[in-house]
């Protein structure tokens, strides 16, 4: 693998160089009031990227994962029902770590390339008179397959149930790169993580919790020590931590907030789309299909792209990266195999991106997949440069 060459997968994303250097700093004490000139500013300028007012933000050295076990410690019981839709691993993983916490998990099975079936949540919830439900799962994007869920219509499938559980909602391979709106959805806990829109090295979990969520917390709960908010919110108050911070990355999150602020959230929403606008474009020039089931739920940060019916589309990966030095993200659970997946989130640029959509064209070739040279990318282009001329007349 190059050193040299951008990375297509959906996370870690390319690290631009500033967000390097602002990790890259000399050790201070993490209990001087040169912390806190680090961790608040972090703290708010994620909270303005969730463009919440109300939002308490919660940071953890971890990961996503991390993320998700901050959510239900802090806010459920032993024994206590949630409900979620599986539509994909990630779905599945979060499934998986509540059944291990002994909560119990209402599945909604759901195809792996379709969204989260909101028409299905709002009849379940409308059926438990009794509440026994105390959260809703919901993946915004389902990083395995490219497909993105509306949350809006999950809130408003709760609110017609008139249900009071929580929301909870993965938006790891989403917040930072596409329209995220925790206010305006009526989420309780947002999760993400430091690698995917926030540009930065593996290494942080982050947890936003609703004033409802919060109060969860006062009256519930599962065992839990490292993700327990009540600690780390006694820290904040005192400008620390209840333990060692990652000092580093938590100085690239506040400087990773400042650049998408700096750029515009709806610039960075609209960057995205016309760099995943190309992707699909040379998805279909090259005559192949995408796992998402229809246009409505493809992703801006991440397609899942199928191969045809015997091929394995885990070659492509391996070749790419063996005679390219080029990494693309392999197919995960039940589409392994059958997908091969193009990260196109973070730090990116449609001239970056071409670069990857040639790459994958050589390697599809190479292995004697019927595609012509040039076809993707000239599709592609086709998008970008319209979409510049657009960008250049509006800027006049």
């Amino acid at each position: 693998m190059s050193l040299q060459n951008p990375v297509f997968i959906p996370g870690p994303t390319n690290m631009p160089e500033s967000l390097r250097r602002a990790c890259d700093m000399p050790t201070i004490d993490h209990r001087s009031d040169l912390f806190k000139d680090i961790l608040h500013p972090a703290r708010d300028g994620v909270k303005r990227v969730l463009k919440s007012a109300t939002a308490e933000v919660f940071i953890f050295p971890s990961t996503g994962t991390g993320g998700w076990e901050t959510a239900i410690t802090n806010t459920l019981s032993p024994g206590d029902t949630v409900l979620a839709a599986c539509n994909g691993m990630f779905s599945q993983k979060w499934i998986d770590m509540c059944q291990r916490h002994g909560l119990v998990v209402e599945i909604v099975e759901t195809a792996w390339g379709e969204g989260i079936p909101a028409d299905r949540f709002e009849g379940i919830l409308t059926a438990d008179t009794g509440h026994k439900i105390k959260a809703v799962l919901a993946t915004h994007n389902e990083t395995a397959t490219g497909v993105r869920s509306d949350i809006a219509a999950v809130r408003a499938a709760m609110d017609a149930a008139g249900h009071p559980a929580l929301l909870f909602v993965d938006g790891v391979s989403s917040i930072g790169s596409m329209p995220f709106e925790f206010d305006g959805w009526g989420v309780d806990v947002a999760v993400t993580g430091s690698q995917k829109g926030f540009m930065l090295p593996a290494g942080l979990g982050i947890a936003a919790f609703s004033a409802k969520a919060m109060e969860a917390t006062k009256t519930g709960g599962l065992p839990r020590t490292y993700f327990d908010i009540q600690d780390m919110a006694k820290g904040y108050a005192a400008n620390g931590y209840p333990y060692t911070p990652a000092v580093g990355l938590l100085n690239g999150l506040k400087t990773a907030s400042d650049m998408l602020l700096a750029e515009g959230l709806d610039a960075v929403f609209a960057r995205h789309t016309r760099i995943a606008t190309g992707v699909r474009a040379a998805v279909a020039a090259w005559g192949l299909d995408l796992c998402a089931a229809r246009p409505a739920l493809y992703s801006d940060t991440v397609s899942a792209i199928r191969t045809p019916e015997g091929f394995d589309a885990g070659r492509i990966v391996a070749h790419a990266s063996t005679r390219y030095g080029v990494a693309f993200g392999a197919g995960l659970g039940q589409v392994a195999g059958k997908v091969f997946r193009i990260g196109h989130l973070g730090s990116l640029t449609d001239v970056m991106m071409l670069s990857g959509l040639a790459t994958a064209e050589m390697a599809m070739v190479d292995l004697g997949l019927n595609i012509r040279l040039g076809s993707g990318v000239a599709a592609a282009q086709e998008v970008y440069r319209s979409s510049a001329g657009q960008i250049a007349l509006a800027a006049e």
